[in-house]
């Protein structure tokens, strides 16, 4: 197979390259180097099977020719977390909504089946643990920038299924549930890869919040070995999916844990969301998936749990603290 991954370089799609370099396939990534990041694919350049070009994905010349040359199309390229999303609300839904629909033209012009990437904040404020595929979504209103990245996301995944229902164009939808793993950075907001550098440092664990807001974090090998069975199982076509673990935690608790599971001899403290991002920030209170459906399709579930999650992203940053 030959496959293309928008936003190969980022944290997910130079996983996921390997990933597919590992069964044998071709791989080709595109990515400006917004988010992501060279160092994360520089191994790989000199693979006879991978091929990158540094190229935005809205450049049509580019990924007419790139796309001609695929099977599929893995599309990860997005604004990501939620630091980025609060400072820049423009770049974001130009970047999501845009970038997504410059994909599916051009894969439509040469009737290529398109992975979409989506995620778990497209449920919103929903109170329905846990959160299953067909359940109706929460938003917050307009004025909180905090809510374009859910809805720009959700607008991705209406015209993905529009391309499939419409034009027969093959598409699946794929909803992570906070990724984590070698390679993700505390740059946008990520909380993982920032308590585990904060406890490292021996600098304040900063909590946002009250730290009773829950979420389910999904080791990267966990994410990708999910997206693989999906791109070849023929029946998850026009369909959407929950890749995610079911062990919830507290962000106050993962803050506990990061600390005793390296040792550290940082302090956990308390920072109002007003002061982490900007005045009226709202959050979800808790994020859980039902991945029953994938469970029957594919027979996946998760392998690792969140302990051994926070070691293989502390061994990475032990790598790269200066």
């Amino acid at each position: 197979m030959k496959a293309l991954i928008t936003g190969g370089a980022g944290f997910i799609g130079s996983h996921l390259a390997e990933a597919l370099l590992g069964r044998g396939d071709e791989v080709t990534i595109v990515d400006d180097l917004s988010t992501g990041r060279f160092e994360n694919i520089a191994h790989l350049v000199d693979h006879p099977r991978f091929h990158f070009a540094i190229e935005t994905i809205t450049n049509e010349t580019v990924m007419d020719r790139l796309v001609s040359e695929c099977d599929v199309i893995f599309h990860l390229a997005a604004a990501v977390g939620v630091e980025l999303i609060v400072k820049s609300p423009v770049h974001t839904i130009e970047t999501n909504i845009m970038g997504t629909r410059a994909v599916l033209q051009v894969a439509n012009r040469y009737r290529k089946k398109v992975m979409i990437a989506s995620t778990s904040e497209v449920y919103g404020k929903s109170n329905k643990i846990p959160f299953r595929e067909d359940d109706d979504r929460v938003m917050g209103p307009t004025t909180r920038s905090r809510w374009c990245y859910a809805t720009s996301k959700a607008v991705d995944e209406f015209l993905a299924l529009a391309y499939w229902k419409e034009k027969h164009l093959p598409t699946v939808i794929m909803r992570f549930f906070n990724t984590v793993g070698p390679r993700q950075t505390g740059q946008y907001g990520m909380v993982v890869p920032r308590f585990v550098t904060q406890a490292l440092k021996g600098e304040p664990i900063t909590v946002y919040g009250d730290g009773q807001q829950s979420r389910c974090f999904t080791h990267v090998s966990d994410t990708v070995r999910a997206a693989l069975l999906l791109v070849d199982e023929p029946k998850a076509v026009g369909e959407v999916f929950n890749i995610g673990s079911p062990e919830e935690v507290t962000i106050l608790e993962l803050a506990r844990r990061v600390k005793n599971s390296l040792g550290s001899p940082s302090e956990i403290v308390f920072i109002p969301y007003d002061e982490a991002y900007e005045a009226g920030f709202e959050d979800m209170r808790r994020r859980v998936p039902d991945t029953t459906k994938l469970f029957r399709l594919t027979g996946w579930e998760a392998r690792y749990n969140l302990d051994e999650t926070i070691l293989a992203v502390a061994e990475y940053v032990k790598k790269n603290l200066p």
